[in-house]
C-alpha cells in the first residue's frame, strides 16, 4: 500500500490523522467549483419529528453538522482539540472563582446571513427559548446549569448559574447555544421544516423530496464574522440511501468526499488499494456504541438480567467479527482517550463467563432462557449495525440463558418510538457534544436524559455530577467520575459495546480533510478546499 501519513502536534483525544492513498476513477465532481460531499445521514421531516433542524430541538450528529455550518454558537472548539475558544463572542469567561457566573462579549458587527445585526437580546432569546420549549430530543438538558440569562447592553451576555458548571463553556460551543434570528424563530414554537437563519460561516439551501433532504447546498456567508477562514465558496452535502451507493458515486467522479458512514469492507478496501487518485483519512474517534434498557420493563427490569448480560456479551469478539481495526472493545461509557476513564465494566465483570452470568440469574430466581427483543436502527449507524446485532444475539442464545430476537427499523421510527420506552433493550451510538467525560454520563443518567431513560440513581444525579462539574481541573474531577462509572457497571442501565475510529475518503484534489472532523466528530467544511492532484 502506497501510504501518506500526516503528522500533526500529539494532543489529548485526537491523534494525528492518517492518510492512506487509494484507488478511484473519475476526475472529481462536475458541479463547477462546489465540493460534493457524500453521507448516509438521513434528514426528515416527520410527525414525530417535524422540526429536525431547529437548534432548539436537533440532537444527532447528521442535524448538528449541518448547524454547525450555518448557525453561530458563542464558543467553538479548536481546529485539533484542547478548550473551546471564543466564536461569536470577542470574550469569555467566569466572572468568580466559584464557576457561577459567566460572561461574554460579542464580536463587533456581528450580523445574521440577511443583515441584521446580532444583539446579547438575540443570544439570550436564543438560549431561553431553548430551555423554554423542553424539546423531547432532551437536547435542552445540556443547559440544565443555568439559572438566568442577562442581556447587558448590545453585546454583553452574562450566565447566571444553579451550580458549579466547569463544563459550561464547552456546552456554549453545542448548536443548542446557537444563536437564531427571534424575527425566523417563535418563542412558543419549533420551526418546522428545513430553514435556517442563523451568522455561521454559511447559507444553506436545501433540496426536499418527501419531507427529506436530498441535497443541501451551503454558500459561503458573506456576513460572517467569527474564528473560521472559510476555504471554499460552496459545498454541497448529498444524502445516500446507502453506502454502496455513497461508494459508487465517489468512484465515478460524482462527489469528492466521502464521510459517514462509511461501511468496514469499504475501509478496508480504500486502504489496501494501491493508486492514488483517493486519500482515506483515519482519526482516532470517540464514537462509542452501547446497549440501552428500558429498567421499568418485565424483562430487563431485573438488574440481575443486566448483569448477565454484561457477563455473557464478548465485547472482543463483536469487534473483531464486525469492525476488524477500526474499532476498540468499551468497557465504561468514557472512551479510554478522554480523562477520567475507568475500565469498569471489565473490573466488575472480568472476561465474558457463562457460569458467572448463570449464577447471577439464579441468585435473583429468574428463570431462563430470558426472552427478550434488541432493537437496532438499519440506516443511522452504517450497514454493519445489523451485523452487530446478529453476533450479540448469538452470543447471548448460545449461553442458553437468553432468547433474544432482533428487529431492526429506520431511524425516523426508531428513535421516537425508544424515546417514548417502547423498546426493552435497544442500540444506540453516541457522538460526544463535546470530548469530557461529563457528555458520556450525564446524557444517559440525569434528570431529561436524551434516551428517556426511566433509570434514576440519586448519589448520581444529586451528589457525583454536580462534584465533577465544580472541577476546572479535570484531572481532579476523576474520582466522581470514576465513581459514576463503578455504579453504572454495578446496575447496567446502560451497557458499552464498543469505540470507533472516524473515517474521511476524499480525492486526491481535496485539502484539509485531515480537520474535516475535530475531537467531537463535528464536520468542519470550512476546512475543505480545492488542490493540485498529486
Amino acid at each position: 500500500m502506497n501510504r501518506k501519513t500526516l503528522v500533526l502536534p500529539a494532543v489529548i483525544g485526537l491523534l494525528a490523522p492518517v492518510l492512506a492513498a487509494c484507488g478511484g476513477s473519475g476526475s472529481g465532481s462536475d458541479s463547477g467549483d462546489a465540493i460534493v460531499v457524500g453521507t448516509t445521514d438521513r434528514f426528515s421531516a416527520t410527525k414525530d419529528a417535524p422540526a429536525p433542524l431547529d437548534p432548539a430541538y436537533a440532537y444527532d450528529v447528521g442535524t448538528w453538522n449541518v448547524l454547525r455550518q450555518t448557525v453561530q454558537t458563542l464558543m467553538i472548539m479548536p481546529k485539533g482539540d484542547g478548550d473551546p475558544v471564543p466564536e461569536a463572542a470577542e470574550k469569555c469567561g467566569f466572572t468568580d472563582s466559584g464557576n457561577e457566573r459567566y460572561a461574554c462579549t460579542l464580536r463587533e458587527g456581528l450580523k445574521f446571513a440577511d443583515g441584521q445585526a446580532v444583539t446579547a437580546e438575540d443570544v439570550k432569546y436564543s438560549i431561553d427559548r431553548a430551555r423554554a420549549l423542553k424539546a423531547d430530543s432532551g437536547v435542552f438538558a445540556l443547559l440544565s446549569t443555568i439559572d438566568t440569562v442577562e442581556a447587558k447592553g448590545d453585546r454583553e451576555v452574562i450566565f447566571h448559574l444553579k451550580t458549579a458548571d466547569a463544563t459550561f463553556p464547552f456546552k456554549l460551543s453545542t448548536p443548542v447555544a446557537g444563536i437564531v434570528n427571534p424575527d425566523d424563530y417563535a418563542k412558543d414554537k419549533l420551526r418546522d421544516g428545513f430553514d435556517v437563519a442563523g451568522s455561521g460561516p454559511y447559507t444553506l439551501k436545501a433540496e426536499v423530496e418527501n419531507d427529506a433532504i436530498v441535497n443541501a447546498v451551503f454558500t459561503k456567508n458573506p456576513n460572517y464574522k467569527g474564528t473560521l477562514t472559510v476555504n471554499n465558496d460552496e459545498v454541497e452535502m448529498r444524502s445516500f440511501e446507502d453506502a454502496d451507493a455513497m461508494g459508487a458515486a465517489l468512484d465515478g467522479g460524482d462527489i469528492d468526499v466521502m464521510t459517514r458512514t462509511m461501511s468496514p469492507a469499504q475501509i478496508d478496501k480504500l486502504a489496501n488499494a494501491s493508486s492514488t487518485d483517493i486519500n482515506l483519512v483515519e482519526l482516532a474517534g470517540l464514537e462509542i456504541r452501547y446497549l440501552g434498557f428500558n429498567t421499568d420493563a418485565p424483562s430487563v427490569k431485573s438488574t440481575a438480567v443486566r448483569e448477565a448480560m454484561a457477563q455473557v456479551i464478548n465485547r472482543s469478539e463483536l469487534v473483531a467479527k464486525v469492525y476488524g481495526s477500526q474499532a476498540e472493545p468499551l468497557y465504561s461509557m468514557v472512551p479510554a482517550s478522554i480523562t477520567g476513564h475507568s475500565n469498569a465494566f471489565f473490573n466488575t465483570y472480568g472476561d465474558p463467563n457463562t457460569a458467572k452470568a448463570k449464577s447471577l440469574l439464579n441468585q435473583a430466581n429468574i428463570t431462563t432462557p430470558v426472552k427478550l427483543t434488541m432493537h437496532y436502527t438499519t440506516d443511522h449507524y452504517g450497514p454493519a449495525t445489523k451485523q452487530e446485532f446478529e453476533v450479540l444475539q448469538k452470543q447471548l442464545n448460545d449461553s442458553k440463558l437468553f432468547d433474544v430476537d432482533i428487529k431492526g427499523t429506520p431511524w425516523d421510527t426508531f428513535r421516537p418510538a425508544e424515546q417514548k420506552g417502547a423498546y426493552d433493550v435497544y442500540g444506540m451510538g453516541w457522538f460526544p457534544d463535546f470530548p469530557d467525560a461529563d457528555n458520556y454520563l450525564a446524557p444517559f443518567l440525569d434528570a431529561d436524559n436524551t434516551i428517556g431513560s426511566p433509570y434514576v440513581n440519586n448519589e448520581i444525579r444529586k451528589t457525583l455530577i454536580p462534584e465533577s462539574r465544580r472541577e476546572s481541573d479535570r484531572i481532579a474531577a476523576a474520582t466522581s467520575l470514576n465513581d459514576i462509572q463503578d455504579i453504572v457497571a454495578d446496575d447496567v442501565p446502560v451497557l458499552p459495546l464498543w469505540q470507533g475510529k472516524q473515517y474521511v475518503a476524499a480525492r486526491d484534489t481535496i485539502t484539509g480533510t485531515a480537520y474535516a472532523l475535530n475531537s467531537s466528530s463535528t464536520l468542519q467544511l470550512w476546512e475543505l478546499g480545492r488542490g493540485v492532484s498529486d
